[in-house]
């Protein structure tokens, strides 16, 4: 290996140590189907696969939680807390794949899932599409949330 190609190797492997210890962070906004609610969500990750969603609604609730992108690494397992609180509820309407025994962990998806709880307990679930997967949520996003009433929220993540 020359000396260049050595060198360039070392500084590609020191910026990833570098990015891998970065938090990142962003904003998005949602809006009701019918407009009677809005919001604004936030999130940051460690590691730009997994962390923490606060979507705050014009109602006045805030609801907080884990999300996750789903990758050819996920585990099935590591996606447990996406199921707290909607137990026993069969498929709802228009979320297929909202299941713990589907197997969206062993392919790429480009899919950002979330579940939030608010300080009453109730849950709001959350789907999104990645605009370009590689770089996460960070490079934007939409999709949809529901709460337990039905009640969904489209949400938009624009990228940096």
């Amino acid at each position: 290996m020359t000396r260049i190609n050595r060198e360039w190797l070392m500084a590609l492997a020191a910026a990833g140590v570098l990015m891998a210890g970065c938090t990142t962070a962003g904003t998005g906004t949602g809006i009701s189907k019918t407009g009677a609610i809005t919001g604004t969500f936030t999130w940051t990750s460690d590691d730009g696969i997994e962390g923490k969603m606060t979507a705050v609604l014009s109602t006045g609730e805030t609801y907080t939680g884990p999300f996750f992108q789903i990758t050819q690494q996920t585990q099935v397992t590591a996606l447990a807390p996406l199921w707290r609180g909607w137990e026993g509820r069969a498929r709802w309407h228009d979320w297929s794949g909202w299941d713990a025994r589907d197997a969206t962990s062993t392919t790429y998806s480009g899919t950002v899932l979330a579940n939030l709880q608010n300080a009453s307990g109730a849950y709001m679930r959350c789907r999104f599409r990645l605009v370009h997967p590689v770089a996460g949520l960070s490079d934007g996003g939409t999709g949809r949330c529901q709460l337990a009433d039905g009640t969904v929220i489209l949400a938009d993540f624009p990228g940096h």
